[in-house]
């Protein structure tokens, strides 16, 4: 009999290292030890440093087993509670490796998975599916994670991504979830829209105060870098279907765009659509810039932009909500926010021309194109006659006057077959034969070409009808004057367009005092529109050697700048939402305002999924931009959806299936790290629902 017994006992002995504390592993009053004793039907003998396991072989084993993976995690510097020795039993206890598997890993390398530390809390995965969790968020670019309440797919997810933004991995911390019951049928209730949702984001907001602290979280949100919204505001980033957008052939109303044409990003260049959604009506804002440039956009529509302290720190730009910025766009009486501005001009498809640009810029500057009688063109410049002259094929100048030059034929002559004069027949094709000051335009052949040609068209009027202002200690100003208030509007279109500023004024002629010419006082018969211009360093905005010299003297015209100025509602629209391939996510609408509307460098997390439906679903994954990385959160069977609507959790894994990138992860009763009695809840529900479907079958 003691034979057999003795066959049936293995001893395991466990020498403890002397810089390692007995307490610290066997706890306060055994506080460890009896929770393993409890567990298992070994004995164990603690003498100094040397542990004794007697018993069973494969208890004594697991035992040993608990022990060292206990060691391990005190030399990785974690402070073992009776909740983590709880986890190393029950994970050396009941693990089982999941199909793909090789093995499972050790329980020190969960619990000593430090996610994110903070205020002296450590927040690491406590069970197989939480690391399996854990590992899948980090090597995937979304992650799916289904599996009961307790089981921390919201607490885990929320601390990988606030270690991500620590580490600069990405650039925004996005947290939606569906708010069944949020927007309008809460209209009843007092307060904001924010006030009315918060209940419903509350775990949201509880699990970042814990990981940010109460300090830093407003901060954060203020920035914009944090966003805690209902799933409904995070899809409604959108313009009026009117709204334009610039494309490669002019701007056009984004209500009219499809997948897979092309816009123009706020690099200049063409860059397709992605994805067009519809958002319904929407309230809708009228967004004003300093210099006059005005759009339509929802209130939760997105905007790229940064302060003077963000500059004075090197910081990234922010993106920021419209409605975040309403009742905040001064600071210390000056614009807070600056918009961003085409870092390259826009580049539309080129097309040939009957003229040569800067010939047109000139002509529409001094020149005479009512073709009653010859073109003619007046300077006192004779640099500009001369380049004029060597621009035009077929015409020669002819002085007839201190400042007037003809502009002649060199084909024509007297006595032989009258020919028409090349000018005249060019400004009869362009539309501009018989414009005189306050009607002259640049032809829509050259406001949609090459930024080569806006540019030489601009250069012949600055070069005539503009100049340099300078003033002492500052940089210089590009000044330019018309009575023309379509051509002032194509001047603003060009100056745009090449990704400079323009602010434009009126000087009334009524009560203007009158001007002198020819020693008799000459009034002013129209108004006149005065544009304070500014171009990127990098263009010149005159030929001409003295304008130039001078703009150059004075170190060029300054960085041109553009400022948030004004966001007023002005009542409901229809509107639409776009997706651009953008590395930036940024396309330029009305009057060339440079505006964000997909969720770039961000860490989204959607928590309770399953009460999303199959549309909403599509368009929140459909919403991803680049670097960015998605967690979207569920439990399958609590669904608080209608009757009868179907939830677009429980349709995405088949449809997703197979995607390089998209992970499934399903936890269960075992990863509940609630009460155990939560957990044999979780499990009694799981039997409960298998004898139904058993039965039923």
């Amino acid at each position: 009999m003691s034979e057999h017994v003795a066959a049936a006992t293995a001893q395991m002995k466990i020498l403890v290292p002397g810089h390692q504390s007995m307490v610290a592993l066997l706890g306060q009053r055994d506080s460890f030890l009896k929770l393993i004793e409890g567990a298992f039907g070994a004995d164990i003998l603690v003498r100094g440093n040397e542990i004794t396991i007697s018993g069973p072989p494969d208890e004594a084993e697991r035992v040993g087993r608990i022990f060292e993976e206990l060691l391990e995690l005190l030399e990785r510097g974690h402070d073992l509670t009776e909740d983590s020795v709880g986890q190393t039993i029950a994970m050396v206890t009941g693990g089982v490796v999941e199909p793909g598997e090789e093995e499972l890993p050790r329980p020190s390398e969960v619990l000593g998975d430090n996610l994110l530390s903070s205020r002296g809390k450590k927040i690491a995965p406590k069970t197989f599916g939480q690391k399996r969790y854990v590992d899948a968020i980090r090597h995937s670019t979304m992650t799916f994670a289904i599996g009961p309440a307790g089981t921390g797919k919201t607490y885990l997810a929320v601390a990988v991504a606030v270690r991500a933004l620590q580490e600069r991995q990405v650039s925004r911390l996005i947290l939606t979830r569906p708010a069944v019951e949020a927007g309008e049928r809460l209209g009843f209730l007092p307060g904001s829209v924010y006030e009315k949702i918060d209940p419903y984001m509350r775990p949201l907001y509880d699990a970042l105060y814990e990981m940010t602290g109460p300090d830093t979280l407003p901060r954060l949100m203020e920035r914009g870098v944090v966003e805690v919204a209902p799933l409904a505001f995070m899809r409604g980033r959108a313009q009026p279907t009117h709204s334009m957008v610039l494309t490669p052939e002019g701007f056009r109303p984004i209500g009219e765009l499809e997948v897979g044409d092309l816009v123009i990003g706020s690099d200049g260049g063409p860059t397709p659509v992605l994805g067009v959604y519809p958002q319904g009506t929407k309230e809708v804002f009228r967004f004003r810039a300093q210099d006059g440039a005005t759009t339509l956009c929802c209130g939760e529509h997105l905007w790229e932009v940064s302060t003077a302290a963000d500059r004075r720190r090197g910081n990234p730009p922010r993106v920021i909500e419209t409605r975040d910025m309403i009742g905040h766009l001064r600071a210390a009486h000056t614009h807070r926010f600056e918009l961003p501005l085409l870092s390259r001009p826009a580049e539309f498809v080129p097309h040939d021309l009957p003229m040569d640009p800067y010939a047109l810029g000139l002509l529409l500057g001094d020149g005479c194109l009512t073709v009653s009688t010859t073109p003619s063109f007046s300077t006192s410049d004779t640099e500009l006659a001369l380049a004029l002259e060597m621009a035009l094929d077929g015409v020669e100048l002819v002085q007839k006057g201190r400042y007037d030059y003809i502009l002649r034929n060199r084909g024509g002559g007297r006595g032989g077959v009258i020919v028409a004069n090349p000018v005249t027949a060019t400004l009869r094709e362009l539309g501009l034969a018989g414009t005189h000051s306050g009607t002259k335009f640049i032809p829509q052949p050259y406001l949609a070409n090459s930024s080569e040609v806006r540019l030489a068209v601009l250069q012949g009027l600055l070069d005539t009808d503009g100049g340099p202002v300078t003033q002492r200690g500052r940089t210089c100003r590009i000044q330019y004057t018309t009575t023309s208030p379509r051509l002032r509007d194509d001047v603003l279109f060009v100056v745009r367009s090449l990704g400079g500023v323009a602010y434009c004024r009126t000087r009334p002629a009524l009560g203007r005092r009158p001007g002198w010419a020819g020693g008799r006082p000459v009034g002013d018969r129209s108004d006149a529109y005065v544009l304070d211009i500014r171009l990127p360093s990098d263009l010149a905005p005159f030929r001409l050697t003295r304008k130039r010299g001078t703009y150059d003297a004075f170190g060029g015209g300054g960085r041109p700048m553009r400022f948030i100025d004004s966001i007023e509602p002005i009542g409901e629209q229809e509107t639409v939402c776009i997706q651009v391939a953008a590395a930036d996510s940024l396309y330029v609408t009305d009057d060339f305002l440079v505006t964000h509307n997909t969720l770039n460098d961000a860490f989204i997390i959607l928590d309770e999924a399953q009460n999303t439906n199959p549309e909403q679903m599509k368009m929140f994954l459909t919403r991803m931009g680049f670097g960015s990385k998605a967690v979207v959160n569920g439990d399958a069977t609590q669904v608080d959806l209608p009757s009868g609507q179907l939830s677009g959790l429980h349709v995405v894994e088949e449809i997703l299936e197979g995607i390089e990138g998209i992970s499934f992860v399903h936890l269960g009763g075992k990863d509940v790290v609630r009460h155990k009695i939560v957990q044999d809840i979780v499990e009694a529900y799981g039997r409960y629902g298998q004898q139904r479907l058993a039965a039923d079958d």
